[in-house]
């Protein structure tokens, strides 16, 4: 028996995806999938989630979860989505659209729904929308990029996949110094010795070991659940779990007494949330030269220097000719590049980047990684990139891995 077609639409930032599921949903024709204006479809995305948790929500009705206790906002993103899996199979619909399935997942996890997947595409038509090509499933054969609201077919996989290969990028100059460097007389920035966590009774961290020091460039990672976010906030000051153990950070051992805005000061933090936080007019300059200032937006005149400081910056980014331009305004891609210079511009002794290229496509996260991978050879600062998924083109020195157990987890330094 002939399997059925597979269709993967490769998507990027600016692809105006949601008009092309809710055509595709509602058999409104479609070029080059006219086939499936007569049949049945049903979404798989991270939206339908939210909405079926909007509806437990107002209306206490379980619909994803009835059979178990359990509400959806309590699971992690790998049970929710196994439960959004579970129900569409129910209805056996003629064909299943998946937008960026495995966004959200760890590696273990993305894995096993990718085998999931497969299984189910070789029985039943898939309508894959992707960000980014790793992501794709295999035996797919046919393939579309989504350009805007414009979806062009392509003649063969070959063609698809010779005109998408990613190449490395280069910037060109060099990172610009900072006005006043922060003086660290320090080799050993961050210590935990034997540092055991719990929360509720519930292990989450056992005796880890991990010493960041000056100038190193790590990636951390881990599955979902394993600890990530509590051993950065422990770093960051954010959580007490750190007072009485054995850590130390920039010299002070936790719970001495240390100032946490002091510590703030060392430390330059990014996370895509943070982003939202700007919503306001504020110019690229601006938004850079507020990194000097730890605000969100600038409220002081800029001196000429942190002026000049700042279009250095947009120069290396190649966005100086968009300097008084909102960062409102900017593609997705351009606004991590401008927030990533602005938690880089005063060269703080540790700079973490939690997450800093999920939900990105991969011309945008290669674009992000190769501005790392740049600062981590041209500075100073030590780097903590947290990520789920193994950017091809990111270059750490070493890898810290936590590895779930039931005392909680264990990490493992490995040199990458």
């Amino acid at each position: 028996m002939k399997p059925p077609k597979s269709y993967a639409i490769l998507t990027q930032n600016k692809s105006n995806t949601d008009q092309l599921v809710q055509d595709l949903l509602s058999n409104r024709p479609v070029d080059g999938l006219q086939a499936l204006q007569p049949l049945k479809g049903l979404l798989f995305s991270r939206s339908e989630i939210n909405r079926y948790m909007d509806e437990e929500d107002r209306h206490d009705i379980k619909i994803l979860t009835k059979n178990g206790e359990q509400p959806l906002k309590t699971m992690s993103s790998g049970e929710q989505k196994k439960a959004l899996l579970n129900y569409l199979l129910q209805q056996n619909p003629d064909f299943m659209v998946l937008v960026n399935p495995f966004d959200n997942l760890d590696v273990a996890t993305q894995a096993k729904l990718k085998e999931q997947l497969s299984d189910i595409a070789s029985r039943k038509i898939v309508v894959q929308l992707a960000s980014r090509l790793d992501d794709i499933l295999p035996h797919t054969n046919h393939f579309f990029k989504l350009d805007g609201d414009s979806l062009h077919l392509y003649e063969s996989p070959d063609v698809f996949w010779e005109e998408n290969k990613t190449e490395s990028i280069n910037f060109k100059g060099s990172i610009p110094p900072p006005l006043s460097p922060i003086a660290v007389d320090l080799k050993e920035l961050v210590s935990f010795k034997k540092v055991s966590v719990g929360f509720d009774g519930r292990q989450v961290l056992d005796k880890i070991d991990w010493t960041i020091k000056k100038g190193e460039f790590w990636q951390l990672i881990g599955p979902n659940g394993s600890g990530k976010s509590t051993l950065l906030s422990m770093i960051t000051g954010d959580s007490h779990k750190g007072y009485g153990q054995d850590l130390t950070i920039f010299g002070q051992k936790k719970g001495s007494g240390e100032s946490v805005w002091d510590l703030k000061q060392k430390i330059g933090y990014y996370t895509p949330a943070i982003t939202n936080k700007f919503r306001g007019y504020h110019s690229l300059e601006n938004m850079i030269i507020s990194g000097l200032h730890d605000s969100i937006g600038l409220y002081v005149l800029p001196t000429d220097s942190e002026k000049q400081l700042a279009n250095q910056w947009l120069d290396l980014l190649n966005l100086e000719h968009r300097k008084n331009e909102h960062f409102r305004d900017l593609s997705v891609g351009d606004k991590r590049l401008v927030m990533m210079a602005r938690a880089m511009v005063k060269h703080p002794p540790l700079l973490i980047l939690d997450e800093p290229t999920a939900g990105l496509d991969d011309a945008s996260a290669n674009l992000f990684v190769a501005l790392v991978n740049k600062i981590a050879k041209e500075s100073d600062s030590a780097i903590v990139f947290v990520s789920h998924r193994k950017e091809p083109q990111l270059e750490p020195e070493y890898i810290y891995e936590l590895h779930l157990s039931e005392n909680g987890s264990k990490g493992i330094r490995l040199d990458h």
